[in-house]
């Protein structure tokens, strides 16, 4: 039986500058890389958000054999697609405020620990969702998430992280409407009243263990709809999946396939990995292991 490869010892780091850590983190970061018995090629601190994604598709394109992204999900989940068919392994520092994809591939979420990952941990290939033809790495979200990724506030996610976020989704839920979910195409579709509906590759939403069965290397998407007409259902989903109560599976239906035609009336944006890039109707499809990135070594 072939050993796996192990992780490369030479890398690019780039880091998103405006993601909540990635400023204060950048210098530590190479520090402590190279320290770990990692060669750093070069080192960009990225601070306008246009610079981030070709000065990642350059990083790859480069030959480098990883490229290690700091920031927070959006960053990373805008970056998988340049390592998609290319021989460069992706190692990851989350450095931002809910950290979903981190939490889902078991790496700890402070730079130090999450460094050692990178020294001392393995390739593992995974799975990408995929709206329509963009990659994408842990969920993406259709009802209050698009809202809250499209308004809420920087200073505060920056102020308060992920308590800050909660907060603010709290509100917005108080401000949305449910919707009509079509799941599947032609005579197989089903409709339901949804109040969120989460395509995820990885178990984790907002930091939240949401979709507990999702897997990053699984082979298939899992679409997961909050069912009802009220927000107060929606709230009730949200809390007892946080303090894990058996209720909590009474409050969703679950969908599962490679490939699955997302329709909704009326048509609304769709979060991916916590930014805005889609709206219904939508083509969900898994990649299933089109890239390699550093996991933990015990995970």
């Amino acid at each position: 039986m072939n050993q796996p490869s192990p992780v490369p010892k030479r890398a690019i780091l780039v880091v998103n500058a405006k993601s909540r850590k990635g400023r204060e983190m950048f210098r530590h970061a190479v520090v402590r890389l190279r320290e770990s018995g990692i060669e750093v090629i070069k080192a960009y601190p990225v601070r306008k958000p246009s610079k981030l994604q070709p000065t990642i598709e350059e990083a790859v394109n480069s030959g480098a054999p990883m490229v290690i992204v700091g920031g927070g999900d959006g960053s990373l989940s805008s970056s998988v697609d340049y390592f998609v068919g290319k021989d460069c392994v992706f190692a990851l520092l989350p450095l931002g405020t809910a950290n979903s994809f981190a939490r889902g591939l078991g790496i700890p979420l402070d730079v130090d620990s999450a460094i050692d990952v990178i020294a001392n941990g393995r390739r593992r290939r995974i799975d990408l969702g995929m709206i329509d033809d963009d990659y994408y790495a842990n969920c993406a979200a259709i009802g209050v998430s698009p809202l809250i990724a499209e308004t809420v506030p920087h200073k505060l996610k920056r102020a308060l992280g992920r308590v800050g976020y909660l907060m603010w989704a709290t509100y917005q839920m108080t401000r949305f409407r449910p919707f009509k979910l079509t799941v599947g195409d032609g005579p197989d579709a089903e409709t339901i009243d949804a109040l969120e509906v989460r395509i995820a590759n990885g178990r984790y939403h907002g930091g939240t263990e949401l979709v507990e069965d999702a897997e990053l290397d699984s082979g298939e998407i899992i679409v997961q709809a909050v069912v009802g007409t009220k927000s107060s259902t929606l709230a009730w989903s949200w809390f007892t999946s946080v303090v894990k109560m058996r209720a909590r599976k009474k409050t969703y239906r679950e969908f599962r396939g490679t490939a699955m035609r997302i329709t909704t009336d009326p048509p609304l944006p769709i979060s991916i990995d916590g930014e805005v890039l889609a709206h219904t109707p939508v083509m969900a499809k898994v990649a299933k292991g089109v890239i390699e990135v550093v996991a933990p070594a015990d995970a």
